[in-house]
């Protein structure tokens, strides 16, 4: 296929619409993502053109995007360019459209909080869990497992964890 891949970074400029259809849902939002050029003439950083594009993104993707993303939040979009058309009565409009297959914040503008949702799997169905009556070593990766909290989970960080070492002269 000839699909064109891109990563957009910008804001979100509205909120994102949740559409449940029968047998998937979408979300759908709007992204703008000014390009900055230094203009040496006035010594100083200036816009440029801004792109503006529909994001639409399907099923658990676009669930996630539901609760996670809001109007003006600085977002990375990777996903699939195409040209969404329709008639008026002015005559046949097109605009680009991302069919997103991955988004999130743009850490580079602030911080986040993850949330892995809770998974099931029935325990036959674990390719690494321990077999029947068999001792299972927690220090032992184990597929499914990297992100469990627990005993052995990292802490958080605190200031005082992040004191810069010492030179060393």
């Amino acid at each position: 296929m000839n699909d064109t891949e891109l990563t957009v970074v910008g804001n979100v400029v509205d909120s994102p619409r949740r559409v449940r259809l029968e047998n998937s849902s979408v979300t759908n939002f709007r992204m703008a993502s000014t390009a900055r050029r230094y203009d040496s003439g006035r010594q100083e950083f200036v816009d440029a053109g801004t792109l503006w594009v529909d994001v639409e993104a399907w099923g658990e993707l676009g669930g996630n995007v539901a609760r996670s993303i809001s109007k003006g939040d600085p977002v990375i979009v990777r996903g699939n360019l195409t040209t969404r058309s329709w008639e008026t009565e002015n005559g046949r409009r097109s605009a680009p459209q991302i069919r997103a297959n991955a988004v999130g914040p743009n850490l580079a503008r602030g911080w986040s909080d993850f949330h892995r949702p809770a998974r099931t799997v029935p325990v036959e169905q674990d390719p690494g869990a321990a077999a029947p009556g068999e001792d299972e070593n927690p220090q032992e990766p184990r597929a499914g497992r990297d992100y469990e909290v627990g005993e052995e989970t990292l802490g958080l960080v605190t200031p005082t964890d992040l004191a810069m070492e010492p030179a060393h002269v």
